[in-house]
């Protein structure tokens, strides 16, 4: 078997990969193609779809916010420091990013939930209950999504040169000086791509979300659980719904792209 250019080898590689785009691409095609086009005004300015983008953004960015805020440090311990059992806790630190989201929203009932292990005295003692609120939606979001902060992050740090690290420490910087004025900005396309992936993530989560937060119109039905709720009844609107989430996240691919999938 030939294995030059214009060889069999190529050949087939070149018809696999081809097949392989368009199973990817054709369900994306057939929903640009199919949308009513020309009833995106009126299907859109709905207030079921309106009320569901404003939930969805607020929470997908209060979820990024609580990801960024605890996410940052714990990929920082995973890349700079040794412990026994931390390839245990990067382990469970990534799961959920495999973890079924219905799974992970029954998890968080567990955890979070009135009679959950933190969620029972948080109630008792400050009267707080988190499932089927906004607060809910934003804790489902955040434990989706930070995994691929952590791991984009985690990555980052690790293939960072030291040494300007280590002349900011020679020169006289504190620890928090030099992370503030040479990690940070070293780290920040990493960081601006990890961010990135766990919002688009956070924004698209719908499992998680429904299992802990529930679907209540105006209050936790974020835009994929309004999908899903008016494909049952009115699916012009879910795939002008979804279309939006599309847009989203290419839009938010097509921006971390260059600083993190494509090649530096």
């Amino acid at each position: 078997m030939r294995r030059g250019t214009g060889g069999l080898l190529p050949t087939v590689l070149l018809a696999l990969a081809v097949l392989g785009a368009g199973f990817l691409i054709l369900p994306l095609a057939g929903l640009v193609l199919r949308a009513p086009w020309g009833e995106v005004g009126s299907r859109i300015a709905t207030p079921t779809v309106g009320q569901a983008l404003r939930i969805s953004l607020l929470t997908s960015l209060g979820a990024l916010g609580l990801a960024t805020v605890v996410g940052v440090p714990l990929a920082w311990v995973l890349a700079r420091t040794e412990f026994p059992g931390k390839g245990l806790l990067r382990v469970l630190c990534l799961l959920p990013m495999v973890l079924p989201p219905v799974v992970g929203g029954v998890a968080l009932l567990l955890a979070f939930g009135r009679r959950g292990i933190l969620g029972a005295p948080l109630h008792q003692a400050l009267g707080v209950s988190l499932p089927f609120t906004p607060a809910g939606v934003v804790v489902a979001q955040a434990f989706v999504a930070m995994p691929f902060l952590v791991v984009t992050v985690e990555a980052g740090l690790r293939s960072l040169d030291r040494r300007y690290e280590a002349v900011a420490a020679s020169l006289g910087a504190g620890d928090w000086t030099t992370f503030r004025r040479v990690t940070l900005p070293l780290l920040a396309p990493s960081l601006g791509a990890g961010m990135g992936l766990a919002w688009a993530r956070a924004l698209g989560e719908f499992g998680a979300t429904i299992t802990f937060a529930g679907n209540l119109p105006g209050r936790t039905q974020t835009m994929p659980l309004a999908v899903y709720l008016e494909f049952q009844t009115r699916p012009e609107v879910a795939v002008l719904v979804s279309l939006i989430l599309l847009a989203v996240s290419g839009a938010v691919l097509l921006a971390v792209h260059g600083r993190f999938l494509g090649p530096r």
